[in-house]
Protein backbone atom coordinates (compact mmCIF):
# COMPACT_ATOMS: atom_id res chain seq x y z
CA UNK A 1 0.00 0.00 0.00
CA UNK A 2 1.57 3.30 -1.01
CA UNK A 3 1.03 6.35 1.17
CA UNK A 4 0.35 9.64 -0.53
CA UNK A 5 2.33 12.44 1.14
CA UNK A 6 1.01 15.95 0.74
CA UNK A 7 2.88 19.01 2.05
CA UNK A 8 0.21 19.33 4.75
CA UNK A 9 0.31 15.71 5.87
CA UNK A 10 3.80 14.35 5.17
CA UNK A 11 3.28 11.54 7.72
CA UNK A 12 -0.13 10.39 6.46
CA UNK A 13 -0.63 6.65 6.92
CA UNK A 14 2.16 6.35 9.49
CA UNK A 15 1.74 5.17 13.08
CA UNK A 16 3.82 6.87 15.78
CA UNK A 17 4.22 5.83 19.41
CA UNK A 18 5.38 8.48 21.89
CA UNK A 19 6.40 7.27 25.34
CA UNK A 20 5.91 9.71 28.19
CA UNK A 21 3.26 11.23 25.93
CA UNK A 22 1.00 12.53 28.68
CA UNK A 23 2.68 15.87 29.32
CA UNK A 24 5.55 18.24 28.57
CA UNK A 25 7.84 17.42 25.66
CA UNK A 26 6.06 14.13 24.89
CA UNK A 27 2.68 15.84 24.55
CA UNK A 28 4.15 18.54 22.28
CA UNK A 29 5.78 15.87 20.08
CA UNK A 30 2.51 13.94 19.82
CA UNK A 31 0.68 17.10 18.72
CA UNK A 32 3.33 17.91 16.09
CA UNK A 33 3.14 14.37 14.65
CA UNK A 34 -0.68 14.49 14.58
CA UNK A 35 -0.62 17.81 12.72
CA UNK A 36 1.70 16.19 10.15
CA UNK A 37 -0.91 13.47 9.54
CA UNK A 38 0.45 10.59 11.63
CA UNK A 39 -1.75 8.36 13.75
CA UNK A 40 -0.39 8.62 17.29
CA UNK A 41 -0.41 6.33 20.32
CA UNK A 42 0.46 8.05 23.60
CA UNK A 43 2.19 5.64 25.99
CA UNK A 44 3.06 6.04 29.66
CA UNK A 45 2.45 5.00 33.25
CA UNK A 46 -0.12 7.62 34.24
CA UNK A 47 -3.25 6.52 32.39
CA UNK A 48 -5.38 9.43 33.70
CA UNK A 49 -2.86 11.88 32.30
CA UNK A 50 -2.75 10.04 28.95
CA UNK A 51 -6.56 10.09 28.75
CA UNK A 52 -6.62 13.84 29.43
CA UNK A 53 -3.96 14.39 26.76
CA UNK A 54 -5.89 12.26 24.26
CA UNK A 55 -8.93 14.45 24.89
CA UNK A 56 -6.85 17.57 24.13
CA UNK A 57 -5.44 16.02 20.95
CA UNK A 58 -8.62 14.50 19.53
CA UNK A 59 -9.30 17.50 17.31
CA UNK A 60 -5.85 17.15 15.70
CA UNK A 61 -6.27 13.61 14.39
CA UNK A 62 -6.32 9.91 15.24
CA UNK A 63 -4.92 9.50 18.76
CA UNK A 64 -5.12 6.63 21.25
CA UNK A 65 -3.25 5.76 24.43
CA UNK A 66 -1.72 2.73 26.11
CA UNK A 67 -0.55 2.22 29.68
CA UNK A 68 3.07 1.05 29.86
CA UNK A 69 5.93 1.00 32.34
CA UNK A 70 8.98 1.39 30.10
CA UNK A 71 11.26 -0.09 32.77
CA UNK A 72 9.45 -3.46 32.76
CA UNK A 73 10.16 -5.90 29.93
CA UNK A 74 6.77 -7.61 30.11
CA UNK A 75 4.83 -4.35 30.27
CA UNK A 76 6.65 -3.06 27.17
CA UNK A 77 6.10 -6.33 25.26
CA UNK A 78 2.36 -6.29 26.08
CA UNK A 79 1.86 -2.64 25.20
CA UNK A 80 3.64 -2.86 21.86
CA UNK A 81 1.85 -6.05 20.87
CA UNK A 82 -1.40 -4.10 21.39
CA UNK A 83 -0.06 -1.07 19.50
CA UNK A 84 0.47 -3.00 16.25
CA UNK A 85 2.88 -1.92 13.51
CA UNK A 86 4.94 1.15 14.46
CA UNK A 87 6.57 3.39 11.83
CA UNK A 88 7.88 6.05 14.24
CA UNK A 89 8.99 5.50 17.82
CA UNK A 90 9.78 8.46 20.06
CA UNK A 91 11.43 7.26 23.27
CA UNK A 92 10.61 10.27 25.42
CA UNK A 93 9.78 8.77 28.84
CA UNK A 94 12.39 9.92 31.34
CA UNK A 95 13.03 11.18 34.84
CA UNK A 96 15.67 13.42 36.41
CA UNK A 97 16.68 13.37 40.03
CA UNK A 98 19.54 15.31 41.60
CA UNK A 99 21.81 14.22 44.44
CA UNK A 100 25.46 14.78 45.27
CA UNK A 101 27.49 11.77 44.12
CA UNK A 102 28.17 10.58 47.67
CA UNK A 103 24.42 10.67 48.38
CA UNK A 104 23.53 8.74 45.23
CA UNK A 105 22.43 5.37 46.56
CA UNK A 106 21.88 2.18 44.55
CA UNK A 107 18.13 2.80 44.34
CA UNK A 108 18.55 6.26 42.77
CA UNK A 109 21.31 5.04 40.45
CA UNK A 110 19.19 2.10 39.28
CA UNK A 111 16.04 4.20 38.87
CA UNK A 112 17.86 6.69 36.60
CA UNK A 113 19.29 3.88 34.45
CA UNK A 114 15.99 1.98 34.31
CA UNK A 115 13.72 4.79 33.18
CA UNK A 116 16.16 6.79 31.04
CA UNK A 117 18.25 4.05 29.40
CA UNK A 118 16.67 0.62 29.80
CA UNK A 119 13.32 2.12 28.76
CA UNK A 120 14.85 3.25 25.45
CA UNK A 121 16.39 -0.20 24.92
CA UNK A 122 13.12 -2.06 25.61
CA UNK A 123 10.93 0.23 23.48
CA UNK A 124 13.36 0.09 20.57
CA UNK A 125 13.68 -3.67 20.79
CA UNK A 126 9.89 -3.99 20.64
CA UNK A 127 9.49 -2.04 17.38
CA UNK A 128 12.66 -2.95 15.50
CA UNK A 129 11.63 -6.38 14.11
CA UNK A 130 8.59 -4.85 12.37
CA UNK A 131 10.64 -1.93 11.02
CA UNK A 132 13.27 -4.33 9.64
CA UNK A 133 10.54 -6.42 8.03
CA UNK A 134 8.97 -3.38 6.34
CA UNK A 135 12.34 -1.84 5.45
CA UNK A 136 11.59 1.54 7.00
CA UNK A 137 11.28 3.29 10.34
CA UNK A 138 12.27 6.29 12.42
CA UNK A 139 13.46 6.06 16.00
CA UNK A 140 14.02 9.29 17.92
CA UNK A 141 15.36 9.19 21.46
CA UNK A 142 14.77 12.23 23.65
CA UNK A 143 18.08 12.44 25.50
CA UNK A 144 19.34 15.69 27.04
CA UNK A 145 22.31 18.01 26.96
CA UNK A 146 23.19 15.88 30.02
CA UNK A 147 23.96 13.16 27.46
CA UNK A 148 26.53 15.41 25.79
CA UNK A 149 28.27 17.12 28.72
CA UNK A 150 28.44 16.66 32.47
CA UNK A 151 26.46 18.57 35.09
CA UNK A 152 27.23 18.50 38.81
CA UNK A 153 24.83 16.68 41.16
CA UNK A 154 23.15 14.56 38.48
CA UNK A 155 25.82 11.92 37.86
CA UNK A 156 23.31 9.06 37.56
CA UNK A 157 21.07 11.00 35.16
CA UNK A 158 24.08 12.10 33.07
CA UNK A 159 25.41 8.54 32.93
CA UNK A 160 22.03 7.26 31.71
CA UNK A 161 21.62 9.99 29.08
CA UNK A 162 25.20 9.50 27.83
CA UNK A 163 24.20 5.84 27.52
CA UNK A 164 21.21 6.79 25.35
CA UNK A 165 23.52 8.63 22.95
CA UNK A 166 25.90 5.65 22.79
CA UNK A 167 22.97 3.33 22.07
CA UNK A 168 21.68 5.73 19.40
CA UNK A 169 25.04 5.84 17.61
CA UNK A 170 25.58 2.08 17.71
CA UNK A 171 22.12 1.09 16.54
CA UNK A 172 22.15 3.71 13.77
CA UNK A 173 25.21 1.99 12.28
CA UNK A 174 23.65 -1.46 12.62
CA UNK A 175 20.50 -0.49 10.69
CA UNK A 176 22.04 2.09 8.35
CA UNK A 177 21.29 0.06 5.20
CA UNK A 178 17.83 -1.07 6.35
CA UNK A 179 15.80 2.10 5.72
CA UNK A 180 15.73 2.93 9.44
CA UNK A 181 17.19 6.03 11.07
CA UNK A 182 18.03 6.35 14.77
CA UNK A 183 18.68 9.79 16.24
CA UNK A 184 18.67 11.58 19.57
CA UNK A 185 17.51 15.09 20.39
CA UNK A 186 19.16 16.73 23.39
CA UNK A 187 17.13 19.52 24.97
CA UNK A 188 18.67 21.91 27.45
CA UNK A 189 16.48 23.20 30.28
CA UNK A 190 12.93 23.09 28.91
CA UNK A 191 9.73 24.68 30.29
CA UNK A 192 8.15 21.50 31.70
CA UNK A 193 7.10 20.01 35.04
CA UNK A 194 10.61 18.57 35.26
CA UNK A 195 12.04 22.10 35.17
CA UNK A 196 9.57 23.29 37.82
CA UNK A 197 10.69 20.39 40.02
CA UNK A 198 14.36 21.39 39.54
CA UNK A 199 13.56 25.00 40.48
CA UNK A 200 11.67 23.86 43.57
CA UNK A 201 14.61 21.68 44.59
CA UNK A 202 17.02 24.64 44.27
CA UNK A 203 14.76 27.02 46.25
CA UNK A 204 14.09 24.44 49.00
CA UNK A 205 17.76 23.50 49.45
CA UNK A 206 19.32 26.96 49.08
CA UNK A 207 18.36 30.47 50.12
CA UNK A 208 17.69 31.46 46.50
CA UNK A 209 14.33 32.76 45.25
CA UNK A 210 12.66 31.15 42.25
CA UNK A 211 13.83 34.06 40.09
CA UNK A 212 17.44 33.54 41.25
CA UNK A 213 17.12 29.80 40.66
CA UNK A 214 15.86 30.48 37.12
CA UNK A 215 18.77 32.81 36.47
CA UNK A 216 21.22 30.15 37.70
CA UNK A 217 19.83 27.60 35.23
CA UNK A 218 19.59 30.14 32.39
CA UNK A 219 23.31 30.89 32.62
CA UNK A 220 24.05 27.71 30.68
CA UNK A 221 21.91 28.90 27.72
CA UNK A 222 23.59 31.57 25.54
CA UNK A 223 20.14 32.75 24.39
CA UNK A 224 19.21 33.30 28.07
CA UNK A 225 15.86 31.61 27.73
CA UNK A 226 14.50 28.17 28.42
CA UNK A 227 13.70 25.87 25.51
CA UNK A 228 9.99 25.34 24.78
CA UNK A 229 8.51 21.83 24.36
CA UNK A 230 7.33 22.91 20.89
CA UNK A 231 10.91 23.66 19.82
CA UNK A 232 11.94 20.13 20.78
CA UNK A 233 8.86 18.75 18.98
CA UNK A 234 9.77 20.60 15.77
CA UNK A 235 13.19 18.94 15.72
CA UNK A 236 11.67 15.51 16.28
CA UNK A 237 9.14 16.11 13.51
CA UNK A 238 11.92 17.14 11.10
CA UNK A 239 13.78 13.86 11.80
CA UNK A 240 10.60 11.87 11.05
CA UNK A 241 9.63 13.59 7.81
CA UNK A 242 10.45 12.52 4.26
CA UNK A 243 13.76 14.09 3.25
CA UNK A 244 15.59 13.38 6.52
CA UNK A 245 16.71 9.87 5.55
CA UNK A 246 20.41 10.84 5.49
CA UNK A 247 20.36 11.99 9.12
CA UNK A 248 21.12 9.10 11.45
CA UNK A 249 23.25 8.43 14.52
CA UNK A 250 23.08 12.09 15.49
CA UNK A 251 22.57 13.74 18.87
CA UNK A 252 21.13 17.16 18.10
CA UNK A 253 21.50 19.77 20.79
CA UNK A 254 18.42 21.95 21.32
CA UNK A 255 19.90 24.28 23.89
CA UNK A 256 20.23 27.83 22.59
CA UNK A 257 23.86 27.27 21.57
CA UNK A 258 25.23 25.80 24.81
CA UNK A 259 28.79 24.69 24.07
CA UNK A 260 29.07 20.90 23.94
Amino acid sequence: MSHVHTPLSPLAGQHAVVTGGGSGIGAAIAQALLRAGARVTLAGRNVQRLAAQQEKCNALGDVTYLGVDVTQEESVANAFSQAGAVDILVNNAGQAQAAPFMHTDMALWQRMLDVNLTGVFLGTRAVLPGMLERGRGRIVNVASTAGQIGYAYVAAYCAAKHGVIGLTRSLALEVATKGITVNAVCPGYTETELLRASLEQITSKTSRTEQQARETLLRSNPQHRFVSPEQVANSVLWLCQPGSEAITGQSISISGGEVM
